[in-house]
């Protein structure tokens, strides 16, 4: 990927006064870097993206790597361009009271003193190196995620019943199988959101929203539960060691008994340590002692930057209690769908309940699609037809998805139909192209398509685009009702990432799920915004504010109000997308079917 910075001043939202406090929110997202620099009230001053650098293998489809090194100084360009090392006015590093980081759920592995050690298999692996990020999307770990799976354990409990392949241990367990036991033991392992706060702070610190949602922390539900760290289950999967050290290499145990070893952890937006480090602040280009909020996974950070939202001005003001109808869908090269409530909800094939991942005492399930940007780009780049398309899109100076659009209404005009369901009505796709995380929980799902026809054609892009984008709301309906049969109360969506620029797919989300959709004022900026709200949280905690529900009261006060989505649908169209439904249900008990005896033939 290329390296460009992107300065957004120009589409600043408000100007801060000269005095106003300012808070840096981080975004970490799978190929780029985004800091926004956010006033006090909420308002976007400044942005900044860079992209950042993923490698693959050849040889391997599963492989997907980055490098701390490369996020870190991504994140350095970006807090320097938004204050005004682009070019644009300076701002004082003084008025930044606080700065806070999300990242994608991904493996960062580093030595005992910070330096980055190579996860790339081969004769490197676990020695210095730059490739020390497995990525959340990395599939490599499928053997050790069975081995996982086979354990009944109770930490399986609060992953839906399924450990994913894409989660931090299993990688962890690849790691162990595949570097040399000397190596692996000078290692340690954090979430990248946690591994961002250590190189800001130098502090080790994890936060409840890593360990928990994605280290195989277990919640505290009181009384004699398991909680914390469960020995008796790295022990079974191969990984004794952590329990015999006190898992200083995964997050150091604070105390603990039999089932019950608890390591220091931070709820979202919490203080980490003294703030930024000296040196750390060097490299940013800010003050050393600025507070540092206790990081989150991007889509939380996502769910802080959107479900405080009202969609009219004189709306009624969300309460913490009102968080828990409001689903937030984080959509850009995959997608996760959480939800808040106050107590624990188990949902199977959907991870969670989580406690502790925002705020103190409520509970979290995250369901998601592990391709949707992803599998958007697959479908349009591996056609016949994308040169052309491209070759129009220069022509008439626009994106290809404008293009696409176009020829999507001339073709319905053409066939004297009211909707795209209609156009599409007798092609059907299954979407699951890179496996199934919710709610079937099987990595080991596969993409298919009923309707193809002998079509190279530019006309057949434009359906098999919409027909995309239509089978990833039908996957979200599947996601949302199992959750709902389980016990949660989802009535709308908060959206935020990057697809939200897709109105086509906003207003199928609307129309398939028959629920309002709400969007992001700034579609580009929710998640790094949420960001900003953990930074402000951390500053005025550390200034000794106590106030109960602060930080929902900063969501709500820094949180612009959004744009509604109503459901559309005709009753024609209703009838068609329930059919649609239907089939989509049916396709997936067919692949298990044939898998079955296939397998049973193979035997």
């Amino acid at each position: 990927m290329s390296s460009n910075s992107n300065n957004a001043k120009g589409g600043a939202e408000k100007s801060a006064g000269d005095t106003e406090p300012l808070y840096i929110g981080i975004d970490v997202g799978t190929g780029s870097v985004r800091a926004a620099l956010v006033s006090h009230s909420g308002p976007i001053v400044a942005s900044s993206t860079k992209e950042t650098k993923t490698f693959r293998a050849d040889h391997d489809h599963r492989i997907f790597e980055q490098s701390s090194n490369d996020i870190w100084d991504s994140i350095c360009a970006c807090i320097r361009n938004v204050l005004g090392g682009g070019g644009g006015e300076h701002i004082d590093p003084g008025r930044v009271k606080g700065i806070s980081f999300d990242a994608t759920c991904s493996l960062a592995v580093t030595d005992l003193q910070g330096n980055s050690i190579t996860v790339t298999k081969g004769d490197g692996l676990g020695k210095a190196g730059d490739r020390n990020v497995i990525l959340w999307a990395d599939h490599r770990a499928e053997e050790e995620a069975k081995l996982i799976n086979s354990t009944g354990s109770v930490v399986l409990d609060y992953v839906g019943g399924t450990m994913s392949l894409e989660m931090e241990i299993p990688k962890t367990l690849w790691l162990k199988k595949n570097m040399e036991s000397s190596l692996f033991s000078r290692c340690q392992f954090f979430d990248l959101p946690d591994f961002l706060t250590y190189r800001a702070t130098g502090e080790i610190t994890r936060s409840a929203c890593s360990l928990t949602c994605k280290c195989s922390y277990v919640p505290d539900r009181g009384n004699d539960s398991p909680a914390g760290w469960q020995d008796s289950f790295f022990e079974q999967i191969g990984l004794g060691e952590f329990a015999k050290n006190n898992y200083a290499q995964l997050g150091p145990v604070k105390d603990g008994l039999k089932n019950r070893k608890k390591t220091d952890t931070l709820t979202a937006g919490l203080p980490v340590g003294k703030g930024l480090g000296v040196e750390a602040a060097k490299e940013l280009g800010l003050l050393a002692g600025t507070p540092v909020g206790s990081a989150v996974i991007d889509a939380y950070a996502g769910w802080v930057g959107t479900i405080a939202a009202r969609h009219a001005s004189d709306s009624t003001i969300p309460t913490l209690e009102t968080s828990s109808h409001r689903l937030a869908p984080c959509a850009g090269t995959s997608t996760c769908f959480i939800v808040q409530s106050p107590e624990g909800v188990f949902v199977p094939g959907v991870w969670g309940p989580y406690k502790d991942a925002i705020f103190p005492g409520w509970w979290m399930n995250e369901g998601g699609q592990s391709s949707t940007g992803q599998l958007i780009d697959f479908m349009i780049t591996t056609h016949p037809a994308y040169p052309q398309l491209q070759e129009i899109a220069k022509e008439e100076k626009t994106s290809i998805h404008v293009v696409l659009a176009d020829q999507l209404e001339k073709l319905r005009k053409e066939a004297g139909v009211e909707t795209l369901t209609e156009l599409t009505k007798h092609l059907h796709l299954y979407p699951d192209l890179h496996g199934n995380r919710s709610p079937i929980a099987d990595p080991s799902m596969t993409g298919s398509i009923m309707g193809l026809r002998l079509d190279r054609s530019l006309h057949d892009l434009a359906r098999k685009f919409h027909l995309t984008l239509e089978a990833i709301a039908l996957q979200t309906r599947h996601i949302v009702e199992t959750m709902n049969k389980s016990g949660h109360k989802i009535s709308e969506l908060y959206m935020s990432g990057g697809q939200v620029k897709n109105a086509k797919l906003m207003q199928l989300f609307a129309n398939v799920l028959n629920m309002p959709v709400v969007l992001p004022q700034s579609t580009d900026d929710a998640v790094a915004r949420g960001s900003a709200m953990l930074a402000r949280f951390a500053a005025e905690t550390q200034q000794g504010k106590q106030k109960k529900d602060l930080l929902w009261d900063i969501m709500v006060e820094m949180t612009p109000n959004g744009t509604l989505v109503s459901p559309a649908a005709s009753e024609k169209e209703k009838k068609l997308l329930e059919a649609k439904y239907k089939i989509f249900l049916e396709s997936i008990d067919i692949q298990k079917r044939w898998k079955s005896e296939i397998n049973a033939a193979s035997a």
